[in-house]
């Protein structure tokens, strides 16, 4: 056990850190976090469900009736700052900014695209106004090659200062008279499907720093969004705590110390588990805040939005009528238990060998906790070279499940692993709706159904020195790994990230 000073306990004390979460977290730096097994991809064939039109209008309809007495959250992971859609300019930037007479965007393909094409972003027409308050003129700037100064007045904090705001208040889509930012297209869609009557519930995770930039802007433009979809917008927002943050450790697995201070860094998107489980809805679509189209498109996202959440609604109805009966412990009979059986499967729940060969009872309990767990329904979009982690049938101490597998979950030196991993036909888009209340109507304890062998160590540098940093299980991976878990397949329109600036430059961000 290692004897933290009195200065290293405090800092513990002041992020709400205990003593054996850190210990924990520095074992696990000791014996790493165990691979994931998988067996195989899940495919439309065993595994992801495929919608026909009759399915999607009936789907549709069961969400729209249910959503009126219903109170339904959009959930936005929205605390990421922009400044790696920027990477490539920043990069040209800091390259040439001593010698700004020698940038040359030839060398860089992303670069030149983003000059030549520098009028189709949402932002030109803030950055034209802005420097011709200088009398200078964004046109003849190019004209001249003043690439460096022009970057200038995009990414740094004397110009627009894009490249250390949040994605959230980035101007995304020009429209013909107006513009709109990432947290306003999120606006527009939760009025379109995640409405609960004339309410619209939205939380949104942001960083502490950004909080009065988000606050400032839905002031400014909440109330137009209000008069124009005659709604009431209920937007909270919450920030990641700084309890589940992890400690650094250097490469001998000791607390990673600077000036005897340790070292902590945020638990990356796991973290928002906390944030989820201190929500109080009755349906909840999680998406994330880069993932947003112009009006013109946003019709297949609402609809297969409305449709994985009516598949939610039809399978959580027959849950909780399987549950009210299975309290009736007296009633087992193999008829009932071949029903359970044949529904469990619907829900991807495998009931393992010596389940079976323990006779009825033993299997009626098993799927009665099974059952009672939080569900959430995920899109799942073709694979086409997107990042993203992927759909597959896994095993863990003899159960096999469902889940949603990133790379860094699985062990790329065994051949047969990696095999397997690259055969994914599709991938998730972070893209979920989930019910997160029980047969009675009370809230689960999210933190009960996650994985905590599913976390993450990368290698960073700190001061010339090996650092090791441990991410917590993901929110969409290991976070929910215990979850009753559906995956449906979703069109690729209805993914649209916007990772790097030129994304914004894609035919679906453009009007």
């Amino acid at each position: 056990m290692n004897n933290f000073s009195e200065q290293q306990l405090a800092q513990m004390a002041q992020r709400g850190i205990s003593m054996v979460q850190i210990e924990e977290q520095l074992r696990n730096f000791e014996n790493g976090f165990p691979y994931i097994k998988l067996l195989k991809p899940a495919t439309t064939a065993d595994g992801i469900s495929v919608t026909n039109s009759e399915d999607i209008a009936r789907y549709v309809q069961k969400y729209q009736n249910r959503a009126e007495s219903s109170k339904v959250i959009k959930f936005v992971p929205a605390s990421g700052a922009a400044s790696r859609m920027f990477k490539s300019l920043f990069e040209f930037y800091e390259k040439y900014k001593n010698h700004p007479e020698k940038a040359d965007i030839t060398e860089n393909g992303s670069v030149r695209e983003f000059f030549d094409l520098l009028s189709n972003f949402a932002l030109y027409g803030d950055l034209t106004t802005m420097l011709a308050k200088y009398n200078k003129n964004v046109d003849q700037m190019l004209k001249n090659k003043l690439y460096i100064e022009l970057l200038d007045a995009v990414l740094n904090e004397e110009g627009l200062n894009y490249g250390n705001l949040p994605k959230a208040i980035l101007k995304f889509h020009q429209y013909n008279e107006h513009t709109r930012t990432a947290l306003e297209e999120q606006l527009v869609e939760g009025y379109m499907y995640s409405r609960s009557g004339k309410k619209v519930y939205m939380h949104f995770t942001i960083s502490e720093e950004h909080a009065d930039l988000f606050k400032s802007l839905l002031k400014k433009v909440q109330s137009h969004y209000e008069e124009m979809f005659e709604v009431q917008y209920d937007i909270s927002w919450s920030v990641q705590k700084k309890s589940t943050d992890t400690i650094a450790a250097d490469e001998k697995n000791e607390p990673f110390l600077e000036e005897g201070k340790l070292i902590f860094r945020p638990g990356g998107h796991g973290a928002l588990l906390e944030n989820l489980n201190e929500l109080n809805g009755d349906i909840v679509f999680i998406k994330n805040i880069d993932n947003v189209v112009p009006d013109r498109i946003k019709g297949e996202t609402v609809t297969y939005k409305e449709v994985l959440a009516g598949v939610l609604i039809e399978l959580q109805s027959q849950i909780f009528s399987y549950l009210e009966q299975m309290e009736d412990t007296a009633s087992v009979d193999k008829n009932k238990i071949e029903e359970l059986m044949h529904f469990a499967k619907q829900l991807n729940i495998v009931v393992p060998e010596q389940v079976l060969e323990a006779g009825n009872q033993t299997v009626f309990k098993f799927l009665q906790e099974k059952f009672n767990r939080p569900i959430r329904v995920c899109g799942m979009v073709k694979n086409t070279g997107e990042p993203g982690g992927g759909p597959f049938w896994v095993e863990k101490n003899g159960i096999r499940s469902l889940q949603i597998v990133e790379s860094s979950q699985v062990d790329m030196d065994n051949k047969e692993q990696k095999e397997l991993f690259m055969k994914a036909t599709h991938f998730n888009p972070v893209d979920l709706v989930c019910g997160i209340k029980d047969y009675k109507g009370r809230k689960f304890d999210l933190l009960r159904y996650r994985d905590s062998n599913t976390g993450f160590i990368s290698v960073k540098s700190k001061g010339g020195k090996a650092l090791k940093a441990q991410e917590l299980p993901g929110l969409w991976n290991g976070a929910m790994a215990e979850w009753i878990t559906v995956f449906v397949e979703v069109p690729e329109i209805t993914f649209n990230p916007v990772k790097t600036i030129n994304d914004l430059l894609r035919n679906e961000h453009i009007k």
